[in-house]
């Protein structure tokens, strides 16, 4: 198993894959992952699913993607399956129409980790913790390319899920300069697709350094 994403006091980087063809995709992961700043990973190709043998396809290049983060020592899940998370032996992170987290921690191990959406809703958290969650997601935070049309959190509900006692992961349109407005907020995890996925290979290594010197000012409670 690698190290826990959840051990430190400043947040560390989640990336998500998006749809670039696969060859430059596993170009982009390598450069992104070697620099051993991305302390989870998660494997989210849908418009691959989508394809009339998609399935097979998708598992066929998660089986690149776990082995390529086993390298360097990097937690992995994948979006939405807990099956295909069972047969890969990796995590998963469900939304809240994509099964329950009971039923998957029956399915993985104990120390395949388990993540769920909870948008901006506190009472969705408080579940998320209850049932047994790894961290529970909460976005998004700015409009991102990814999802437009996604409905933002107040900083107040982002302060609220906070307390939960249950890490955060914070997601939706963020960038290394915009993170500096969240510097006050206990956040345990950053999801990012875009303002790393959608970088050049030859820039992505910059780019992870750029975050984690952004993460370098964050306020640690005392």
């Amino acid at each position: 198993m690698s190290y826990s994403p959840f051990s430190s006091v400043i947040p560390k980087l989640y990336l998500l894959t998006n749809d670039d063809e696969f060859e430059l995709l596993y170009q982009k992961l390598e450069a992104a992952l070697s620099t051993g700043l991305i302390a989870l990973l998660q494997i989210r190709r849908k418009q691959v699913l989508s394809l009339p043998d998609g399935a097979t396809k998708l598992f066929d290049e998660a089986q690149k993607i776990v082995e390529l983060a086993k390298k360097y020592n990097v937690t992995v899940v994948i979006n939405d399956d807990v099956k295909f998370a069972e047969r890969l032996g990796v995590g998963v992170h469900l939304g809240q129409t994509d099964g329950s987290i009971g039923d998957a921690l029956q399915s993985l191990s104990p120390h395949q980790i388990i993540g769920r959406t909870c948008h901006g809703d506190v009472a969705l958290i408080k579940e998320a913790k209850n049932d047994g969650a790894s961290y529970a997601a909460m976005g998004a935070v700015f409009t991102s390319t990814t999802k437009p049309n996604a409905n933002i959190v107040s900083r107040q509900q982002l302060f609220e899920g906070c307390q939960q006692g249950i890490p955060i992961c914070v997601i939706g349109g963020l960038t290394a300069e915009n993170i500096s407005e969240l510097v006050d907020l206990p956040i345990a995890l950053v999801a990012v697709v875009g303002d790393i996925m959608d970088l050049p290979v030859a820039d992505i290594a910059q780019r992870c350094h750029e975050w984690q010197q952004a993460f370098s000012k964050w306020k640690i409670p005392t």
